[in-house]
């Protein structure tokens, strides 16, 4: 069984630090890709040269809603180059809206605009992108109706509602099945994830954020994303190896440049 983590920060210092020790974990877990989303335009960089030497690591470029504050226009120009100079990227990530905080809503006019900019690099691209929502699912559906986009993309984490699940759905894009599912009180979470199509999800760590159930307080891993496929399987009430059959290719569908790397 052969598994994708499609939303690791692998170039977190809990990993790069003893960055050997990591890999080493992940290939004994019988992880063959970890895609590892940007934050920040100061990580460009450091992940396209991290995924040029491990053949495991492929990268998603983006500039995250969390550090609205600190990103610069000159950072979008930094991101087309990066795309524009041949370099392995797989997609754009992570982005999206973030309307979690009071703080964060006071600047969902950036928000809004810089995910906008965003997606127009992904529809000129052709490339998938890695969304981040919370407390947007409803305004970031529409945004994405309006926008088309060619290859569309994953709502990363997704903890919302069954019907708000299956307006992404028809728009194409597939679901971040991570950590909350093993909650038991996330009901809306796992209904939800329990009824969609399995053909329009993925699995995904967010590690070292988004722990599992009986691993509050501590970093989580990407070999943990077994233990999420095991709980999907659960959940569905499916056989644990046709769930990671089709996570597989689902994640292959929805970055087709794995395909390449990977069969």
């Amino acid at each position: 069984m052969r598994y994708i983590d499609t939303h690791c920060h692998f170039n977190f210092p809990v990993f790069s630090d003893n960055l050997a020790q990591s890999l080493h974990q992940l290939r004994e877990s019988n992880l063959s890709a970890v895609i590892i989303p940007a934050t920040k335009a100061t990580d460009f960089s450091a992940l396209l040269a991290l995924s040029r030497q491990h053949a495991e690591l492929f990268v998603a470029l983006g500039l995250h809603p969390l550090w609205i504050s600190e990103h610069h226009d000159n950072d979008l120009i930094q991101l087309e180059n990066a795309l524009s100079s041949g370099n392995q990227v797989i997609a754009i990530g992570e982005i999206g809206v973030d309307f979690y905080t009071p703080q964060l809503t006071a600047l969902a006019s950036r928000q809004w605009a810089l995910l906008s900019a965003q997606l127009q690099l992904a529809k000129a691209y052709r490339l998938p992108v890695i969304l981040h929502s919370r407390k947007s699912h409803d305004p970031l559906s529409r945004l994405l109706k309006e926008s088309s986009l060619p290859a569309t993309g994953v709502i990363h984490g997704f903890t919302g509602s069954y019907q708000q699940a299956k307006r992404f759905i028809d728009l194409g894009f597939y679901l971040g099945v991570g950590g909350s599912i093993t909650y038991p009180r996330a009901n809306k979470t796992r209904e939800a994830l329990a009824r969609v199509p399995i053909e329009f999800l993925v699995l995904e760590t967010d590690a070292p954020d988004m722990p599992l159930y009986g691993y509050q307080g501590t970093a989580n891993r990407p070999e943990r994303v077994v233990q999420v496929c095991q709980a999907l399987a659960t959940l569905r009430g499916q056989p644990v190896e046709e769930v990671m059959a089709v996570m597989w290719q689902n994640s292959l569908r929805l970055f087709p440049q794995l395909t390449a790397e990977l069969t």
